[in-house]
């Protein structure tokens, strides 16, 4: 029986942690720039500091508010709805650096791609919890789980904002296969979603040149290839043990956005490996909190809605440092909890709220329920061509 308890110690600290870790890192990454567009060295992360305190507030009241009445199907469908409305109104405001992925007003913007993360996660576990025992059932189950996951993803990258929409996909895919969906569904809807995702590198423009950058970045270090080739000689740099905090030197207008997506190339330059490998450690940290929480969730809402968050926020964060290491083609997406803007660290933050809220709702140890109602969804089919010949065996033995 799950027990009111005190939400998960590690996962807390090392959410608070990351989050004012990020607060330093994004006053030495953005002092020089803040100073040259005339607002004061201490314009960015002054704002930082105010959106990290509202994430913190939001985080906190997700915390209190119990995660069982978000299986309410007024909040599931109401919050799937504003969120596509959401991502359908983007396309009235005015771009920034060529993407429509905000909401803006005065002081204050929004980022609804942010927000569909949360929201796919949480229609996720409510849709496979209602579809317990019929997960096999490809009309009933896989498919609407697909046309949504697809509708999200869709609007997501005509934003465009291609990196988003593939972790929306990691989501689906790996909540959906712990549920108990079939790999062949999984393998039917992936033929036409690969199709899909090389036609938007290949025949548009700008991403194609992006693939060609990634394939040989020095070939052009100077155009095409100066943010990649700028990140690389960041973090070679720093070498093990960096040359210092606020010591870093392509932070002076060399790297562009080195207090927002490239900021791991700053903790490079600056912290060194140690540095770096401490922040992935610490995401290790948290990617274990989070899967145990899952584990020990009071029922199979719980234990799937914690998976789609802590797979989101991880994924995010390897797909991050990856594109700053030159192991991924360059894209425009934050690295969680650190890199520089409130609109995705406020909905990141009360993500994870949800996520300590269902930690505080454990049963205390590893729900074999649960997990046994998981694993038999991909047992059952073997189990049915095992029992088959056996029925036929004894029939035959009776006649």
């Amino acid at each position: 029986m799950a027990k009111k308890l005190y939400p998960d110690k590690w996962l807390f600290a090392a959410t608070v942690g990351l989050a004012l870790f990020g607060v330093v890192m994004v006053y030495s990454a953005s002092a020089l720039l803040a100073q040259s567009e005339n607002h004061g060295h201490l314009y960015y992360v002054t704002k930082q500091a105010i959106w990290t305190a509202i994430g913190f507030m939001a985080m906190l009241v997700a915390m209190q508010f119990d995660y069982v009445r978000l299986k309410d199907p007024r909040i599931v469908y109401g919050l799937l709805l504003l969120t596509a409305l959401m991502l359908l109104v983007v396309f009235g405001f005015s771009p920034v650096n060529g993407a429509r992925r905000w909401i803006k007003f005065r002081g204050l913007s929004i980022q609804p791609s942010e927000i569909s993360k949360l929201a796919l996660a949480i229609f996720l576990a409510y849709f496979l919890e209602k579809r317990a025992g019929q997960e096999h059932d490809f009309l009933r189950t896989f498919v609407p789980c697909g046309l949504v996951t697809a509708l999200l993803a869709a609007l997501v990258v005509v934003e465009p904002d291609f990196g988003t929409s593939l972790m929306l996909v990691v989501t689906f895919v790996l909540v959906t296969y712990t549920a108990g969906i079939r790999l062949a569904h999984l393998g039917i809807a992936a033929a036409p979603a690969l199709l899909v995702a090389a036609g938007l590198l290949i025949f548009v423009p700008f991403r194609m040149a992006r693939l060609v950058t990634f394939l040989d970045p020095w070939a052009d270090p100077q155009k095409s290839g100066f943010q990649v080739v700028q990140s690389l000689i960041a973090v070679g740099s720093g070498g093990p043990n960096g040359l210092g905090f606020a010591q870093g030197k392509q932070k002076m207008l060399f790297l562009p956005f080195a207090h927002s997506d490239f900021i791991f190339a700053v903790i490079g330059e600056e912290l060194g490996l140690l540095g770096t490998l401490a922040v992935l450690l610490i995401f290790a940290l948290f990617l274990w909190r989070g899967i145990r929480t899952s584990l020990l969730a009071a029922d199979r809402f719980g234990m799937l809605l914690s998976l789609g968050i802590v797979t989101g926020i991880v994924a995010q964060a390897l797909f991050n440092i990856s594109v700053v290491l030159s192991l991924l083609p360059t894209k425009g997406i934050p690295l969680p909890f650190i890199s520089y803007g409130g609109s995705s660290l406020v909905p990141t933050l009360a993500a994870v709220g949800v996520l300590l809220n269902i930690s505080q709702h454990s049963t205390g140890s590893i729900s074999l329920g649960i997990l046994k109602s998981v694993a038999s969804g991909h047992r059952r089919d073997s189990r049915k061509l095992r029992v088959a010949p056996a029925r036929r065996i004894a029939s035959s033995r009776l006649g």
